[in-house]
């Protein structure tokens, strides 16, 4: 479905619709386990399918699994039916070992399916714009730096990060490209571990890196949405807006009022209801409530628009996800 995507941006907020990260739990929907589903791309755009005709989605998102460019690179996956890929231990152990890593061509380990699912999700949902879920450079590279390591890394070794970061941006900018070849809309961009850096720290390793993917591929038809689901990300707010994303996604760890007073009117952001300990855990009278309560504190602002904090784990019940939707139509249809 091609059409101009800042338009679209624009009138978002208007559109009375949620924009959650929600597509795992299409496994219910689907009969089968979270290890058939990433394996399919066919099973991937069906599952898509059947979670935009059930819900009253603004857009429909691909899975959220941050293992897959990892896996690429070598990294090693745990894998299991119910829950959503891991990856394990530390592939790269000093500078020499980041600068022989190989950049992987797009279309290894699990990537060629998840380009694939986009290329036929697009033809069988032509009612909403499309989205690939991917990683962001610093996130990726914590997975082949071991996400703990990595933090002490930046001070110990930053020579080394940045050879991982400048390895992990190209691949990223070459995946990036290949979604929008096979016709997504854009994609939603994970950098959650980004998240945990102070903020100097943070307009080092990630903002550079996410920039120039975002700078490569954004245009009118196909854009870029940043998500951070980490603790200090309303410390960094004038480092993400110099990234240039057309729209912002944050988690449920922050106040998402505060940071929309601290945004740019005219810059879109989305969140944050809690997907594992509200949708996940709770009842349907919990979503209820926790959604009304971030869409009365944060709908003032003409640049908000109801989400997740993060995507849905797999096992949610669809009565929750079901109470979700109910509780915006209810507040949207005052």
């Amino acid at each position: 479905m091609k059409m101009n995507m800042r338009e679209w941006l624009r009138e978002l907020p208007k559109a009375g619709k949620a924009f959650p990260i929600l597509s795992f739990p299409s496994v219910s929907l689907l009969g089968c386990s979270v290890r058939e589903l990433i394996s399919d791309s066919t099973s991937q755009a069906r599952g898509m399918a059947e979670v935009a005709a059930r819900c009253n989605t603004a857009a429909s998102v691909s899975l959220m699994d941050l293992s897959v460019e990892a896996e690429c690179f070598g990294a090693e996956v745990r894998f299991s039916d119910d829950e959503v890929p891991t990856i394990t231990g530390r592939m790269i152990e000093d500078e020499d070992e980041a600068e022989a890593l190989e950049v992987p061509a797009v279309g290894s380990a699990r990537s060629g399916i998840c380009v694939d699912a986009i290329r036929k999700a697009v033809e069988i949902i032509t009612d909403r714009p499309v989205f690939a879920g991917i990683i962001g450079p610093f996130s990726l590279a914590a997975r082949l730096l071991d996400v703990s390591e990595i933090m002490i890394d930046c001070y110990d070794d930053p020579d080394m990060v940045h050879a991982v970061l400048e390895k992990s941006t190209e691949f990223l900018k070459n995946y990036t490209a290949a979604f929008k070849a096979a016709g997504a809309n854009g994609v939603v961009m994970a950098e959650p571990v980004a998240g945990l850096l102070s903020p100097s720290l943070e307009e080092e390793f990630s903002a550079p890196y996410v920039k120039r993917i975002v700078d490569a591929l954004q245009d009118d038809g196909f854009i870029v949405i940043y998500h951070n689901c980490g603790d200090n990300v309303l410390r960094m707010t004038d480092s993400l807006v110099s990234i240039g994303a057309a729209a912002y996604h944050f988690g449920n760890s922050i106040d998402l009022s505060e940071m929309l007073e601290k945004f740019p009117a005219d810059v879109p952001v989305m969140g944050n209801v809690d997907p594992a300990g509200v949708l996940k855990m709770g009842d349907p009278e919990t979503v209820r409530s926790e959604t009304l309560r971030v869409l009365e504190s944060c709908s003032g602002h003409g640049n908000f628009t109801l989400s997740t904090g993060c995507d849905v784990p797999p096992q949610t019940p669809w009565e929750n996800i079901d109470a979700f939707f109910a509780a915006a139509a209810e507040f949207y249809g005052k």
